[in-house]
C-alpha cells in the first residue's frame, strides 16, 4: 500500500477489449484480478475497443481506443477513406497522451503479436506499435503479458509486430511456439518468460462426472475464414468448415444426444443460426455467453466439448471436460498437447465429419483417464501463473516488490527476536 505522501501507480490496460471477444475480455479480467489482490493501491483505466463494456462490466474508467468510429467497418466511399486516414494521425497524438498519464500499461494476453485470423497492419498492429513507442518515449512500462505470437508473412505486418516487440519494457507468452516465432523475426528473447495462457488464472467450477447414458456435448463454433494468407480461399474455407461441423452436429443427434452451440466472438452468431437452420431439431440449442464464467458453466455441465476458438478449448480443458480441438492454429494444438490430449485435434480448414466423429468415440472412450489428467495439468497450469505474477510485479512494480521484501525480512527479523 501507498502511504499517505505518495501518489498511486497509474496503471492503463490496452487491447480489444469488450469489443464482443470472450478471449481477450478473460485476460483482462485475470489481470484485473492479479492487480486488485497484489497492487490494490493502483489506479487502473483502459485504451481500448469497447469502453461502454469494460467500463460497465469492470468498474473501470474507459476511453475508446480509436479516433474514428468506423475503424472496424469496411471503408469504400471517399468519406470513410478519409476519416479513417484521418484517425490514424489523430489516434498518434491520442495515444501519447494517454500512455504519458501512466507509470505502466499492461496489454492482457491476446494474440496482439500474430495474424492467425485476417488481419490488416494499419489496425491492431499500428495501434500497438503506436503504443509500445509512446511507452519509450516517456518512460512509461509496457508489457505484453502472456501474449500469442506467430510467424507473420505480410511485411508491413511483420515489421509493426517485430518493432512493437522491441520497444516493450516486459515481454511473455503463453506457449513456446509464440516465443519462438518472436525469436525467428527477429526479436531478442532471451529473458522473455512462457507461462500458461492468463485465463487460467480465473476462477472456475469443476466437471462433473457423467452417471447414466451419454449427455449433452457442447460444440464451439467459430466464424472461419482461415488466416492472413487465405483472403483468396476464405470463402471456401469458411464453406468446408461450417459444412463439416453442421455434418457431426446432425451425426450426434443421429445418435440422440443433445448438442449446445456456443460462440467465443460476436461475429459467430451467424453460424449457431446456420447450423440450427440445417440441423432443425429440439436437441440442438444454443447457448448466450457474455464471459468466459458463462462458457465455463456450460462447459461443466457437458460430457464431452468440441470446439475451435482458442479460449473456447482453455475454458473446457480448464473446467476438466474432456475435450477435441477444431484447430485452426499452432497455438490450439500447443494448448492440447500441454494439457495431455495432442491426439485429439482436427484441422478447421478440412473439417471431414466421418473422421471427426471417429475421434470423438475414441476421446469419450478415455472419458474418465483424461478428466483425471486435466485435473493435475490445471493445478500445475495454476503455479506456473502464480510464477507469471510475481515476475510481473518484479519487473512493473520495482518499489511496490522492494517495499514487500523489506517487509518480510522486518518480520522475519521480528520473529527471531521472539523466539531468542
Amino acid at each position: 500500500m501507498t502511504s499517505g505522501d505518495e501518489t498511486p501507480v497509474r496503471v492503463g490496460v490496452f487491447g480489444l477489449l469488450g469489443s464482443g471477444n470472450l478471449g481477450n475480455d478473460g485476460s483482462l479480467e485475470a489481470v484485473l484480478g492479479y492487480l486488485r489482490a497484489a497492487h490494490p493501491e493502483a489506479v487502473v483505466d483502459a485504451l481500448c475497443g469497447g469502453p461502454e463494456v469494460v467500463a460497465t462490466r469492470y468498474a473501470i474508467p474507459a476511453t475508446r481506443l480509436h479516433w474514428y468510429r468506423g475503424e472496424y467497418r469496411t471503408a469504400s466511399r471517399a468519406g470513410a477513406i478519409a476519416g479513417k486516414g484521418l484517425g490514424k494521425l489523430v489516434d498518434v497524438f491520442r495515444t501519447a497522451a494517454w500512455v504519458r498519464r501512466h507509470d505502466v500499461v499492461i496489454v492482457p494476453g491476446m494474440g496482439v503479436l500474430e495474424a492467425t485470423l485476417p488481419l490488416r497492419p494499419w489496425g491492431f498492429p499500428y495501434s500497438l506499435f503506436l503504443l509500445c513507442a509512446s511507452g519509450r518515449l516517456f518512460g512509461t512500462r509496457v508489457a505484453l503479458v502472456g501474449v500469442g505470437a506467430a510467424a507473420i508473412g505480410d511485411r508491413p505486418t511483420r515489421a509493426l509486430v517485430r518493432r512493437s516487440a522491441r520497444l516493450a519494457t516486459y515481454r511473455s507468452y503463453r506457449d513456446t511456439q509464440s516465443r519462438d516465432a518472436m525469436r525467428a523475426m527477429g526479436v531478442d528473447t532471451t529473458r522473455d518468460e512462457v507461462h500458461p495462457d492468463l485465463a487460467f488464472a480465473l476462477p472456475t467450477l469443476p466437471a462433473s462426472a457423467p452417471s447414466g447414458p451419454p449427455g449433452r456435448v457442447c460444440v464451439g463454433v467459430m466464424d472461419f475464414h482461415g488466416g492472413n494468407d487465405d483472403r483468396a480461399r476464405a470463402e471456401e474455407i469458411h464453406r468446408r468448415y461450417l459444412d463439416g461441423t453442421t455434418r457431426f452436429v446432425r451425426a450426434l443427434v443421429e445418435d440422440c444426444r443433445p448438442v449446445r452451440l456456443l460462440t467465443g466472438d460476436e461475429c459467430d452468431v451467424a453460424v449457431v443460426a446456420a447450423i440450427l437452420d440445417a440441423v432443425d431439431s429440439p436437441l440442438v440449442t444454443a447457448a448466450e455467453a457474455d464471459s468466459l464464467a458463462d462458457l465455463m458453466k456450460e462447459m461443466a455441465a457437458a460430457d464431452t466439448v468440441v470446439a475451435t476458438r482458442y479460449h473456447n478449448l482453455i475454458c473446457a480443458l480448464k473446467v476438466g471436460t474432456p475435450t477435441l480441438a477444431l484447430s485452426y492454429a499452432a497455438k490450439s494444438d500447443a494448448l492440447m498437447a500441454q494439457m495431455g490430449l495432442g491426439a485429439y485435434c482436427h484441422p478447421a480448414r478440412e473439417v471431414d465429419a466421418d473422421r471427426l466423429l471417429e475421434q470423438f468415440r475414441a476421446l469419450e472412450r478415455r472419458s474418465a483417464e483424461l478428466r483425471r489428467t486435466l485435473t493435475e495439468r490445471n493445478l500445475v497450469a495454476v503455479r506456473q501463473l502464480e510464477h507469471q505474477f510475481t515476475a510481473l510485479t518484479a519487473a512493473l512494480f520495482p518499489a511496490t516488490d522492494d517495499a514487500n521484501a523489506n517487509a518480510n525480512a522486518n518480520a522475519n527479523a521480528h520473529a527471531r527476536q521472539e523466539a531468542s
